[in-house]
């Protein structure tokens, strides 16, 4: 394969597949975006039967900048021919495996994307990014956009024992298992954690002989959807949080947490109700233990099984529990991608190892300036808790595509939220100097 881009994309996920849609519209705009796997799966391994979207399906990869689209999600119910029986079933949310279709149907329409095509190394010459891996010979692009995705967290507790009975949530589903007479540890309190309790209490992969669930969180913590919570998923709170110290914003976003790493009501709804049939209603289930305000700091195996020890935040305890199966649902990380390694020492990187990215998503380097680096989902502590979420990546990728084009192709200025985040200091200063007394209405935008 030998090209000369404007645009070459690394990575395929729902964050390119966004961008990649939206740039159908500039066909001036030379792009390709590779992927290593040999077609779209979007998080194969947690597609548990039931599951729910915590984001709505008008934040779909295109509608909020561009709702005539023919890549929007009412588009796809439209040409899968169930738009009136998706309205007439009122799901309150969009059901996982259903958008994982959603967006599988899009990466099957775009021509610019290219699977089982693995970018190994990049590197930079004088005319731009020589891109090398499986199949690529002589691939050049005057800008990049990376979007590899979080890779999972496992906690360095864990790490050495990881395998056939240690696995991260993320390979849950298609992991081939079985929990018949075994005693299962569930670690994590998030929403992953809740729907594999839920799962295994169900006996979906047969009956264990005891289930335990550990999170470090004080309780089973709601997901804070509210509509002025929502607000902090919106074009206006980003770019107002962009702006801000970059000492102010961990704090900020360490405050956020449970706007998008709680467990949404209606599980916690589901799991109350099945717990108070299994304990009141049915004899015959599985026993079960929660245990929140559990930090487990050390972990051992012998021939009795998996030794979990932990520190009991409520009364300062020291616990242990033992099992025989441990599943990690501790979330994800970001983490440099590898292929970025030639160019690394170049980027402006923060303590954590995040990339220090301006307004527009494109990390600060000692290159060119005329050769532009853009970083999707790595953007937590310069864009704030909405970077990891999909309600913002069409307006993402719209910044993006205007940022290439040094041209507005997309509006990517919606009207302001109601909360004023932060003062007009031209107009204060103004008011100050014409009338010696500050501004009592700060003009928001």
């Amino acid at each position: 394969m030998n090209d000369n881009l404007d645009l070459a994309g690394i990575g395929i996920g729902p964050f390119n597949l966004s961008l990649a849609a939206l740039l159908s519209k500039v066909p001036q705009c030379r792009a390709r975006f590779f992927e290593r796997r040999d077609s779209f799966n979007w998080h194969p391994g947690m597609m548990l039967p039931g599951t729910q979207m915590q984001t709505s399906y008008l934040k779909d990869l295109v509608t909020p900048v561009d709702p005539s689209s023919p890549y929007g999600f009412l588009s796809y119910l439209v040409k899968k021919g169930r738009f009136y029986r998706f309205i007439n079933a009122e799901y309150p949310r969009v059901r996982r495996v259903e958008f994982a279709d959603y967006l599988r149907w899009v990466a099957e329409q775009l021509p610019n994307l290219c699977f089982g095509a693995g970018i190994d190394n990049i590197e930079f010459a004088q005319n731009g990014f020589k891109l090398s891996g499986d199949g690529l010979d002589g691939v050049h692009s005057r800008h990049l956009v990376v979007a590899t995705g979080m890779r999972p967290n496992i906690p360095t507790w864990v790490e050495r024992y990881v395998g056939e009975h240690c696995l991260h949530s993320h390979h849950y589903v298609t992991s081939d298992f079985s929990v018949t007479g075994k005693r299962v540890a569930i670690i994590g309190g998030g929403q992953s954690g809740a729907e594999i309790f839920l799962d295994l209490m169900a006996g979906k992969r047969g009956r264990a002989d005891e289930i335990t669930w550990i999170s470090r969180r004080a309780n089973l913590e709601p997901l804070d959807e509210t509509a002025f919570i929502n607000e902090y998923f919106t074009p206006d709170y980003v770019r107002h949080f962009h702006k801000l110290p970059e000492q102010r914003k961990p704090p900020i976003v360490s405050s956020h947490k449970l706007t998008g790493d709680g467990v949404s009501p209606a599980t916690l709804q589901v799991l109350s109700q099945y717990l108070y049939d299994t304990d009141f209603l049915n004899s015959d289930t599985t026993p079960y233990a929660i245990l929140p305000h559990r930090e487990v700091h050390l972990m051992g195996r012998d021939k009795g099984g998996y030794h979990l020890h932990m520190r009991n935040g409520f009364n300062n305890d020291d616990e242990s529990v033992v099992a025989d199966m441990i599943i990690l649902a501790t979330g994800y990380h970001y983490q440099l991608p590898a292929c970025l390694s030639a160019i690394a020492g170049r980027l402006d990187l923060d303590e954590e190892g995040f990339p220090c990215l301006r307004e527009d998503y494109t990390v600060a380097w000692d290159g060119p300036e005329q050769h532009r680096i853009y970083l999707q989902n790595a953007g937590r502590n310069s864009h704030g808790v909405a970077d990891a979420q999909l309600s913002l990546a069409a307006w993402r990728s719209a910044m993006i595509i205007n940022s290439l084009l040094e041209n507005p192709v997309y509006d990517v200025d919606p009207f302001p939220a109601p909360m004023r985040w932060a003062g007009d200091k031209a107009a204060h200063h103004q008011a100050v100097a014409e009338t010696g007394e500050p501004s009592k209405i700060y003009r928001v935008g």
